[in-house]
């Protein structure tokens, strides 16, 4: 499936409720902003990012610590509270973005979309909008959850509601439409700036980064590379100084045994000591070999080739529907192109600190060889016999 076959079509019109409410903050300048309101408003925000980390992500998404039925109920309602669509739907769709991550097949990826459509656009894409049940069989096996999934805006509203009965129209222009936005771009800025901005300790086969600043803002969901890493930890913060409260009071709540089994990362993998799985090589590989400048590569070993005195034979074996990237370049030594060792070095200039540095090295310059004779036969295919 190519990257053109999935053109931004936001279709507007559905994300008129999400304009509405980003409006509706406007309407404090009517209503007043009471120091009631702004104290409700900060709970809120501050309620609810945790929940949104705790039960969106780290527990729905991937299974981080366990819980019982009923507390897995409450994070789930309490979660939805931020009005960012039902549980299910959540969990399916970032399972989908670990699984594809920066991908043609991620659902969010600023790296090969535009930054807009992986920061919210893509919520509003008509073929995003159906829950994926089979990627989230575990949970959809639940009726409450299903329920919950299906009536995604109770719990939203039902908390909107408190919020005007509590604090009156500053609280729910204040209280409750500040927070709920300062949620959804706190949230979204997951999905888009923590794949371009940020620090890159691990080799995780594609762009997402450790941002401090977003950890502060989302309760440690920030630490996004380390997630990257190892995805099914309940802590996201994997050095002491790495600010993770979601991960300390998930803490406290074990302590009283709310939740248990909380999972954390191996001491291996925590200092970059633990080898990397062939899925994570292969997409690490690509994503390196497509780094090279490949027209040029192209370009020049073209260049030299066709001054050879066996030029007719070789333009033959890479018109050939036989041709095979392997054996064209098997006895072929050009200056052009990289060899394992300049493959290596470039890994390790790009590449976060990793045992499997050789692997990747490997897999990449296989791969720059196909991209450079896939060119090579487009240029010769193009070019005068």
């Amino acid at each position: 499936m190519g990257k053109h076959d999935h053109p931004d079509d936001v279709s507007y019109p559905s994300g008129t409720t999400f304009f509405l409410v980003h409006l509706s903050c406007l309407a404090a300048f009517w209503t007043g902003v009471t120091v009631q309101a702004l104290a409700l408003g900060f709970a809120l925000y501050v309620f609810r990012i945790f929940a949104i980390g705790a039960g969106y992500h780290r527990y729905f998404a991937h299974r981080a610590f366990r819980t019982s039925r009923i507390f897995q109920y409450a994070l789930a309602f309490f979660a939805q509270t931020s009005a960012q669509r039902g549980v299910l739907w959540w969990a399916a769709h970032h399972r989908r973005h670990h699984k594809y991550s920066d991908t043609e097949l991620d659902v969010h990826s600023p790296v090969l979309r535009s930054f807009f459509y992986a920061h919210v656009g893509w919520i509003f894409v008509p073929r995003n909008g159906p829950t994926n049940h089979d990627a989230i069989r575990d949970f959809s096996r639940y009726p409450e959850l299903r329920w919950l999934d299906r009536y995604e805006l109770v719990p939203a509203t039902t908390l909107a509601v408190a919020t005007w009965l509590i604090a009156g129209w500053p609280g729910l222009i204040v209280g409750f439409c500040w927070s709920t936005v300062c949620l959804w771009h706190a949230t979204f800025s997951i999905n888009s700036l923590a794949h371009v901005f940020g620090r890159r300790r691990y080799v995780t086969g594609d762009q997402s980064r450790n941002n401090w600043f977003l950890a502060i803002l989302t309760m440690g969901e920030g630490w996004h590379n380390n997630h990257h890493a190892y995805q099914a930890s309940a802590r996201q913060g994997f050095r002491w100084w790495e600010y993770d409260p979601t991960f300390y009071i998930l803490k406290a709540l074990s302590c009283v045994g709310l939740v248990w089994d909380l999972q954390t990362p191996p001491k291996a993998l925590v200092k970059g000591e633990q080898r990397l799985g062939r899925h994570v090589i292969e997409k690490a590989a690509a994503q390196l070999a497509a780094s090279f400048p490949i027209n040029a590569i192209a370009s020049q070993a073209l260049a030299t080739l066709s001054r050879s005195p066996t030029w007719t034979e070789l333009r033959a074996r890479a018109l050939s529907a036989r041709g095979h990237a392997e054996a064209f370049w098997a006895e072929i030594d050009l200056p052009q192109l990289p060899t394992l060792d300049d493959v290596r070095a470039y890994a390790k200039a790009r590449l976060a600190k990793t045992p499997s540095l050789d692997d990747i090295a490997v897999c990449a310059r296989k791969r720059l060889l196909e991209l450079v004779y896939a060119r090579l036969v487009a240029q010769v295919g193009s070019g005068p016999g």
